[in-house]
């Protein structure tokens, strides 16, 4: 694999960049179900209450995963 040198602060401003998209997304999400709270969209999907709901469950537990990965790859840039 090759390397190649990149300014942390570039890498960090891309991660927010990222995470911002994701965060929108996710907000697209629950605002079309009517939600504000992420944990219990997903309570309700999984629990049957939201007839229809389990693809943009599916697709919002791939988001917070995504914004997982980045907040941890941008505190592993920031500490270097």
């Amino acid at each position: 694999m090759a390397r190649v040198s990149v300014d942390i602060n570039f890498m960090v401003d891309l991660i927010n960049f990222k995470l911002n998209s994701l965060k929108k997304d996710i907000e697209k999400i629950l605002k079309k179900w009517n939600y504000t709270s992420s944990i219990k969209f997903l309570n309700d999907a999984k629990n049957g209450i939201l007839s229809e709901a389990e693809e943009d469950a599916i697709i919002l537990i791939n988001l917070q995963d995504q914004v997982e990965d980045l907040i941890q790859a941008k505190l592993n840039f920031m500490s270097k």
